[in-house]
């Protein structure tokens, strides 16, 4: 059974990337849950060397609970695309460089795939809550769609303007915030989250 996080808890975002933190600060709002981040609290980004979202996600969120003593919440998660072989994947922030420049990041996904035929696409998010005692626990929420050439629009964050999930005319790029919350990996992991962990 699930451990329960009741409103008014203090939580722990397991991250310093701004993007992330502010569209889980907004999915967690309604539940009155005293949000920090890990930047906030000067926290290190811990090495995700896993192979797997599942496991990045819980190396961070077991970091951030034993340096702050608080329950954390982590979040990994990235765009795979089927004619690249499912990358970049679980390294889709690294071909952003160390400037996180999703521009020249996207333009690789574009140049690599070349003319192929399959434009298949998909992000995936791993939730991972986890505790200064180290249990913890697991959500994974999927979307699926298609690569765009060229990107369009300026919202969202990461590969969002390249992709168009699959029965919408609008890529996460060019979506309101909260329609993309409706239909998003993040939001699909999330929701598993509060079902089994918010009282």
């Amino acid at each position: 059974m699930a451990r329960r996080l009741t409103a008014g808890a203090r939580l722990v975002l397991a991250t310093h990337n701004k993007g992330k933190l502010r569209e889980i600060a907004d999915l967690l709002r309604p539940f009155g849950t005293d949000v920090v981040s890990a930047g906030e609290l000067m926290l290190p980004e811990p090495e995700e060397d896993a192979p797997d979202f599942a496991g990045n996600a819980r190396i961070k969120a077991l970091a951030a609970a034993l340096a702050s003593g608080l329950p954390a919440l982590s979040d990994d998660s990235g765009f795979c695309v089927a004619a690249l072989g499912g990358d970049p994947g679980v390294l889709s922030a690294r071909w952003a460089g160390p400037d996180k420049d999703f521009a020249a990041a996207m333009r690789q996904v574009h140049d690599r795939m070349g003319n192929a035929a399959d434009r298949r696409a998909w992000f995936v998010a791993a939730l991972c809550l986890g505790w200064p005692d180290g249990h913890t626990e697991t959500f994974v929420g999927r979307v699926d769609g298609t690569v765009v050439w060229p990107p369009r629009g300026d919202r969202g964050f990461g590969y969002d303007p390249m992709f168009l999930p699959i029965g919408g005319t609008a890529t996460f790029g060019e979506m309101e915030p909260d329609a993309k919350h409706a239909v998003s990996h993040r939001a699909r992991a999330f929701a598993q989250v509060i079902a089994a962990c918010f009282a």
